[in-house]
């Protein structure tokens, strides 16, 4: 693939979106928790929250595999890898400094740690050692870390897969009759997600998250597989209808037995092993009804795309620090519904946002450089 998808820009920037929405309700979701939590929580914005994770970072890391494979096939390895550093691990590191401290701190107060002051608690980050139990990390940015690994890993990877023989093996498994090479994925996707009977709780923590690191791993890696291969994507498109048609399928069967209390027995048996497939697959086909669905009605380009794909990655590494903030205030408002609240905390971190990326970081090759852009 070596022409620009303009939809799966489009998804990108859907995605992070989603992500936005996704965040602002955390203070207000059930049973989960967070940074900063609403004394009411409501069971619709966890329903809301469980289906978008169903699919929503799977879909980011297929996507960064597509676009891995565009810029490997453009430049040398090394280039790649000076553009990686300084696109990911410089926001990275920016982000933990200077982005992530304030919801930290804001999480810290809300618990009760007495600190007097920001300047107070912000020496603190160098001291007390990683988060939860000290104040170094780098929150939703987990996305930047995972995503530098595998960009590392992919390049042998993609060496493989552009030689005689890996291309043999992919033609084999694209021109496998009525897109059953696709299924063949998510067979490995659900054998892949054994790995969940040891590491039970994704932690986004690198070193002890093997299950979800593996997981999202193989969704960047099918990204990249996928992207070399027109007949993955011709049946990706004309297959879309079946493909969501067993997305609502398998979701509907999941939340039936979620709603009832009768989900299977976590463990090493048939009913559960049945269910983690329901659950992996459920996954694979969103995501693959929504790159169906993209390929055909997003595949266009226009000024709103090119101004949202320039500004989405600074507004991804910037809006958790305003949620976290403004929650913080938000959820000790008495005699206010939770719907005007989220209403509220997801309007006006998305203003602040939106605001400082346009004030602050775009018009400034600076801050560009921090936020990983190109100069202007």
């Amino acid at each position: 693939m070596n022409e620009r998808r303009y939809d799966l820009d489009w998804l990108r920037v859907m995605a992070i979106l989603l992500l936005h929405l996704f965040h602002s309700a955390m203070p207000f979701v059930s049973e989960w928790g967070w940074h900063i939590k609403n004394p009411e929580t409501s069971n619709l914005f966890l329903e809301f929250n469980y289906f978008l994770s169903k699919w929503r970072m799977p879909i980011l890391f297929f996507i960064s595999g597509i676009g891995t494979v565009f810029v490997l096939n453009q430049f040398s390895a090394n280039y790649y890898i000076q553009q990686r550093t300084k696109r990911l691990i410089v926001p990275l590191l920016f982000g933990m400094l200077v982005v992530v401290p304030p919801q930290i701190y804001f999480e810290k107060i809300s618990n009760g740690v007495p600190y007097t002051s920001y300047f107070d608690f912000f020496p603190s980050i160098f001291t007390t050692g990683a988060y939860p139990s000290g104040n170094l990390s780098w929150h939703h940015l987990w996305f930047i870390v995972y995503l530098f690994i595998y960009s590392l890993i992919a390049i042998p990877l993609f060496w493989y897969f552009n030689s005689r023989n890996g291309k043999i093996t992919l033609d084999y498994v694209a021109k496998i009759p009525k897109g059953f090479g696709l299924y063949a994925l998510g067979l490995i996707l659900f054998i892949a997600s054994f790995l969940y009977f040891w590491f039970t709780e994704e932690t986004h923590a690198l070193i002890d998250d093997w299950a979800g690191f593996t997981r999202y791993f193989l969704y960047f890696i099918f990204g990249c597989l996928i992207s070399t291969h027109a007949t993955f994507w011709n049946t990706i498109e004309n297959n879309r209808r079946l493909h969501l048609k067993l997305a609502f399928f398998s979701i509907i069967s999941i939340n039936i037995l979620r709603w009832n209390d009768i989900e299977p027995v976590w463990g090493w048996n048939l009913p559960n092993l049945l269910f983690l497939a329901l659950m992996v697959f459920n996954a694979w086909f969103w995501v693959l009804a929504i790159l169906g669905y993209g390929k055909k009605y997003l595949n266009f380009n226009n000024r709103i795309l090119k101004y949202a794909n320039e500004g989405i990655y600074p507004f991804y590494i910037l809006h958790q620090t305003f949620i976290v903030i403004i929650a913080y205030y938000v959820v000790q408002v008495k005699n206010e519904s939770i719907l005007n609240k989220y209403l509220f905390l997801t309007f006006v971190s998305f203003i602040l946002t939106i605001g400082v990326y346009e004030f602050l970081v775009k018009p400034y090759n600076w801050a560009r450089f921090f936020f990983g852009m190109k100069p202007k």
